[in-house]
């Protein structure tokens, strides 16, 4: 009954497409004046979380029967890249929070109901890292364990962590995702790196634990597109391959602060002077062919972004996932992070001595980044081997695309 009320609220207010991406655009200017106490404390500010929240952003993936809008990820992923057009760090807590809101319509519908039955707001936050050691006990298992790199963790009352339950007889481990409540882990504080500052990506620790079986979902049944939530949540936005969504969260981000770096970049080189010999370095050769250079990349990965996930959205409501083409798709987003970490190096590379001071925006691009090359999903290399592989005809063997 309480997430039926959910619902009719929400249905009396739903905003469009462009109506989400204004707002997004809108607080451009106030994540850029909280961006530098943000990253001293290492955390996305209560109020950005809340005001993401006010404005709909986690509802964009969120199922419509508790409240959610269940909009196209183009809509999603274009509200995240534009968000990190003032802050990555919040931009990227904001992606990472939002698309479990998506992943929860998967697991058996009383998970759902464990989250959301009272209030459609609550979120979740994960580290998928197979690091949970688990004890079979009768309805589900009893959890224990360590995880690193929670993003947003201490926005949220709910967590998504990776596990791999082992069979008696030896054989290959069974990759799975538990659901735990915020009352079974502990948030210990270890972020203290040089990018992604704000992010609030803390450990997580859970001391025997009990989750039930309803709350545990496989990798191999999102993998398959065949999940518990299906039956309930029946739109073609809950068809598409789990990585083939989550890949793109920590992804998108990075354009956003490519693009931020470049403009201020050049509003910089406009005025500026090299030191010695007074010459503008607006005519340097070697500075417009970076600046070309650059432009022309967040074009074609903007241009790519987009393609890719109209193409997400017409396979689901086509039901046409081919693993051939699955692996193009991964790969794709994939390899993004590192033409970005290229392109934003070039604009390092000329922005002079003033840009290793704290709060420069190209460093700060420069830094947050790299560290997002960093995460897994951005490793383009397992990709693109498997990718070739199987143009050469042998079988896939990555089961995250």
């Amino acid at each position: 009954m309480q997430a039926e009320a959910i619902k009719a609220h929400s249905k009396a207010d739903i905003p469009t497409a462009d109506e989400l991406i204004a707002r997004a655009r809108a607080m451009v200017p106030m994540l850029r004046e909280r961006e530098s106490a943000a990253v001293g404390q290492r955390q996305v500010p209560k109020d950005t979380i809340r005001a993401f929240t006010e404005a709909g952003f986690f509802r964009i993936l969120q199922p419509a029967q508790y409240g959610g809008y269940e909009m196209a990820p183009e809509v999603y992923c274009e509200v995240a890249r534009t968000l990190a057009e003032g802050c990555m760090s919040s931009a990227w807590v904001y992606g990472v929070v939002a698309v479990h809101n998506w992943q929860l319509a998967l697991f058996d519908p009383r998970a759902a109901e464990d989250v959301w039955a009272e209030d459609g707001d609550v979120r979740i936050s994960s580290s998928y890292m197979p690091c949970g050691k688990v004890v079979r006990e009768e309805g589900g298992y009893r959890l224990s364990g360590r995880w690193a790199f929670s993003s947003g963790s201490a926005h949220c009352d709910w967590v998504i962590l990776g596990v791999h339950i082992r069979s008696e007889d030896g054989s290959a481990p069974d990759p799975c995702n538990f659901l735990v409540p915020r009352r079974d882990y502990e948030i210990i504080d270890t972020w203290d790196t040089m990018g992604l500052c704000a992010t609030g990506s803390n450990d997580i620790v859970v001391k025997d634990a009990f989750v039930p079986d309803y709350r545990i979902i496989r990798e191999m049944d999102m993998f398959e597109v065949d999940c518990p939530g299906h039956a309930q949540n029946t739109g073609s936005l809950y068809r598409i391959p789990f990585a083939q969504l989550f890949n793109r969260t920590v992804s998108t981000t990075s354009l956003g602060a490519l693009k931020r770096a470049l403009e201020v970049f050049v509003e910089g080189m406009k005025t500026k002077r090299a030191t010695y010999t007074g010459a503008k370095l607006a005519n340097d050769s070697a500075i417009q062919e970076a600046v070309a250079d650059v432009a022309m990349t967040l074009d074609d990965l903007e241009m790519r972004l987009h393609r890719d996930l109209r193409e997400l959205s017409e396979r689901a409501e086509q039901g046409d996932f081919s693993v051939e083409r699955r692996a193009m798709l991964g790969l794709s987003t994939t390899s993004m992070v590192s033409r970005c970490v290229t392109a934003v190096d070039q604009l390092m590379q000329f922005s002079g001595g003033k840009a290793i001071y704290r709060g420069n925006v190209v460093q700060r691009a420069f830094l947050d980044i790299h560290c997002a090359r960093a995460h897994v999903a951005n490793n383009p290399y397992p990709y693109a081997r498997n990718f070739a592989g199987m143009a050469f005809g042998a079988q896939n063997d990555c089961f995250d695309i």
